[in-house]
């Protein structure tokens, strides 16, 4: 069985996941972690609860999603793990803050580690992260699935009753709507939604409600 601990980080409200199971092995999902108290109420967790952290991932490659990206690297050595087709927006951060908010933000830039790619394992204790491949709000962005424990981080391709946008970044309409009708709507209906943003959801949910799932 796994735990799942979310931390709601910087003036996007970003969701940052730690993920671990009985073995105290855990993942860290979108570190999006800004200001000093996030950075340390994240380490105090992960310390406090005895666990070791093995990979940090990321669904996509924006600002907010990786902010704590290089505190992380220092920490716990970890390097992020991004599909290979957002490798250079996880390496270009300082630039992104740069566009979206000025010259009066320093990003720190880390390193990066493995690069993934559709259906690849991400595996920690006795648990495993399928990766799936959901073009459309980044070229790049992907979802992690653990089907045993019926979940699904989704990043900001799906959100409880909304998508994520596909104007801004890399983002196209048209790979948004083929990864909602052939990945996402093909989830069990069962399986929970832990987004990028907001509050959680359910597969089942958002095909009956979500406006941009339930004609498909």
């Amino acid at each position: 069985m796994i735990q799942i601990k979310r931390f709601v980080c910087n003036p996007l409200q970003e969701n940052t996941y730690v993920v671990s199971d009985d073995s105290r092995d855990c993942v860290i999902i979108d570190c999006g972690t800004f200001y000093d108290e996030e950075r340390r109420a994240l380490a105090d967790y992960i310390r406090a609860s005895g666990l070791t952290p093995r990979h940090l991932l990321a669904t996509h490659g924006h600002l907010d999603h990786n902010f704590g990206n290089a505190d992380l690297q220092e920490s716990f050595g970890l390097r992020v793990e991004i599909s290979a087709a957002d490798q250079y927006l996880v390496e270009s951060l300082a630039d992104q803050a740069r566009f979206l908010l000025g010259d009066g933000i320093d990003v720190a830039q880390a390193a990066t580690g493995r690069l993934l790619y559709d259906g690849d394992l991400v595996t920690f204790g006795t648990h495993a992260l399928r990766v799936l491949h959901t073009p459309g709000h980044s070229h790049g962005s992907v979802l992690f699935h653990c089907p045993e424990e019926h979940v699904v981080f989704t990043g900001d391709t799906l959100f409880r009753m909304s998508i994520g946008r596909t104007d801004f970044m890399e983002g196209s309409w048209s790979d948004m709507e083929h990864s909602l009708r052939h990945v996402v709507a093909n989830l069990p209906q069962d399986t929970v939604v832990l987004p990028g943003h907001g509050p959680q959801s359910t597969i089942g949910d958002e095909l009956k409600y979500n406006p941009y799932l339930r004609e498909h």
